[in-house]
């Protein structure tokens, strides 16, 4: 083993209220990216370590269940103001371990925060229907109950957002939950885990393994696991929903995407502009909302492409677990390092014009790529086709709305989509015909909020409900119908 990696502190499991270490014998490193250096050391569990974490979830879930929505509830509200309450550290924390700059990492945490809260309101959410006199003197009542034993599988892109998409409102359904995040940053993961416990969320309603495929693999054919919910790319969000579904479990699948901007010559060009910068270097790229392909429309193109190229060299790119100015972080890794570069350096061999930028040299530590915008690429290059997943835009030109739209749709992809516009028929146009789960209209990334569900569509999304809002609440429960009979004649019946 690397000694580097052989000295940091072993990442726990919970199990119950027991945090624990396996006795692997494979460890992978947790990097701080802004330095390139090793932090955290996380075994990579398997199905011993699976089944440890889901039998303490199962031994949980009846009484859990069978606790009153209210009290549910209750525990979420203590947690809530528990996060609130550590709301600093849990972003320096993502920090320091994913590489986001300050700014991105509280919005990373405040967004979880919002799902928590809309999960507080469980008893409302988790309400059924009645109908008194349905036909003669039958009345028909609907419940929605916990399904058992839930799993997160979750990305290192949102170390807090995206498990809290998750756990807080599955146990507010009154399901267990087994969290298996990224082995890239497991350590917001854990501390939101012992905040929970904190929080007197019971021992065995949340359970946190580690691990890659094997430990993966084990949840999705674990007899007990009732659903299961994913975050990542759109090759493992198939594999994910496929394999669940074969052995009979529900399952909510989220992938990647090549999400579209279109700005019309009519744009306000300096919001534009800043919406295009959030979009696409925003978190460094990393994200399945980030903005990769840029439409400019007539001759909207050459004067966003100059403003854009004088915007790109003035982002500053630094550490941010040292600078709280910088604009924008490193990626996570040094694969993710290589794998970016690479498809820069191919964009330019298939004929895309290249300008980097960045404040100053990059640090000399760490997984940096310098912002990258890639113009005149054609249509059917990778650069114009593949997801990125790292700080670079590609441009393109087309004639009017109606080729954006048609060149739009061409994508397998379906998350999102932006048109920057002050006309409300080119609006209201482009709403209504582009082929994608969330639209923004002078909004770079359109993410909803937590009363909306993340609604990518095509290869962007396996499953048919998605996370957060009410769609998140019939995903973690089942529906059971109640026909009830109680007229005159019953009432006099002395029995046999």
């Amino acid at each position: 083993m690397n000694p580097m990696l052989a000295d940091a502190p072993a990442v726990p499991l919970l199990a119950g209220d027991q945090w624990w270490s396996p006795n692997a014998t494979d460890y992978q490193p947790v990097f701080n990216p802004s330095r390139g250096e090793i932090i955290a050391r996380v075994p990579m569990g398997g199905a011993a370590e699976v089944e440890r974490a889901v039998q303490a979830a199962a031994k949980a879930f009846p009484a859990w269940s069978k606790t009153p929505a209210p009290a549910r509830a209750a525990r979420l509200f203590a947690l809530k103001a528990l996060l609130e309450a550590h709301f600093d550290e849990l972003a320096a924390l993502v920090t320091r371990e994913n590489g986001k700059t300050l700014d991105e990492a509280r919005g990373d945490v405040r967004r979880g925060i919002e799902v928590v809260e809309f999960a507080c309101c469980i008893a409302h959410l988790a309400k059924g229907e009645a109908l008194p006199q349905v036909a003669d003197h039958l009345d028909g009542v609907t419940l929605r109950e916990p399904l058992g034993v839930c799993c997160g599988i979750t990305p290192f892109n949102f170390p807090a957002m995206v498990p809290l998409w998750m756990f807080p409102l599955a146990i507010a359904c009154g399901n267990t939950f087994v969290l298996k995040p990224s082995e890239k940053v497991p350590l917001t993961a854990v501390r939101l885990a012992e905040l929970a416990l904190a929080a007197e969320i019971p021992p065995g309603v949340l359970n946190v393994v580690h691990g890659g495929r094997e430990a993966v693999d084990a949840l999705l054919v674990h007899p007990q696991v009732a659903a299961v919910s994913f975050v990542g790319s759109t090759s493992v969000a198939q594999h994910v929903y496929a394999t669940a579904c074969q052995q009979g479990k529900r399952v909510q699948a989220a992938g990647g995407a090549k999400n579209v901007m279109v700005v019309m010559p009519d744009a306000e060009p300096d919001s534009t502009i800043r919406a295009i910068m959030g979009a696409a270097y925003g978190c460094a790229g990393q994200r399945c909302m980030a903005g990769s392909i840029l439409l400019g429309v007539g001759d909207a193109a050459p004067r966003v492409q100059q403003r854009l190229s004088d915007a790109i060299g003035d982002l500053l790119v630094d550490d941010t677990s040292a600078n709280p100015a910088a604009q924008m972080g490193p990626v996570i890794d040094p694969a993710a390092q290589q794998r970016v570069t690479s498809h820069v350096r191919q964009g330019v061999q298939q004929g895309a014009r290249l300008f980097q930028g960045g404040r100053n040299e990059l640090p000399a530590e760490g997984f940096f790529v310098r912002p990258t915008l890639l113009c005149d690429a054609a249509p059917d290059s990778a650069a114009a086709q593949d997801e990125v997943f790292g700080p670079v835009l590609t441009m393109l030109h087309t004639r009017d709305l109606d080729e954006a739209i048609a060149w739009a749709n061409r994508s397998p992809y379906g998350n999102g989509a932006a048109i920057f516009t002050s006309h409300g028929g080119a609006a209201r146009q482009f709403a209504r015909e582009i082929q994608c789960g969330m639209v923004g209209v002078n909004v770079g990334v359109p993410a909803p909020m937590a009363v909306f569900a993340f609604s990518g569509w095509n290869r962007s999304f396996f499953g048919d409900l998605h996370v957060q809002g009410t769609e998140g609440v019939m995903f973690y429960t089942r529906q059971k119908l109640i026909l009830s009979r109680w007229d005159a004649t019953y009432q006099r019946h002395q029995g046999w």
